[in-house]
Order: C-alpha cells, then structure tokens, then sequence
C-alpha cells in the first residue's frame, strides 16, 4: 500500500509545546506513520496510508489549535 503524504496549515502554535502537543495527538490517528510540525509558517506534514482528513482535523483540534487549510 502506497503512502501518501499530506500537509495542512494550523492555527494559533506559538512553541515547542504547541509543536509538540500537536504532534502527540495526530501519531495517534489511525494509518499516520510520520508526522512533522513546524512552528514557523504552522505547517503540519502528515504521512500515512488511508488516513481521514477528519481525523487530523480532530487530532489538531484535540490538542487545542485549528486547522485553517488543508496545504495544496
């Protein structure tokens, strides 16, 4: 099964716990193999096989920020 890779734009990370909360929440969403955040620019890159948008969504939410715009 090919893994495919996506990045969404999150709202209101502002340090390393952020970074880190965030991260936390989203290993945890079924299928996610790799998860990068980045605190400048608020760039979360997830990778994974069969993972629901949802879900990240969920997970960001979850950890207490927003997801603003799935990255094209």
């Amino acid at each position: 099964m090919a893994l495919d890779q996506r990045e969404y734009t999150v709202a209101g990370m502002t340090c390393g716990h952020c970074v880190a909360a965030v991260a936390e929440e989203v290993e945890q969403v079924p299928g996610v193999t790799g998860v990068s955040v980045e605190l400048e620019g608020g760039r979360v890159r997830v990778e994974g096989a069969s993972v629901d948008d949802g879900a990240v969504r969920a997970a960001v939410e979850e950890a207490g920020y927003t997801v603003v715009a799935p990255s094209p």
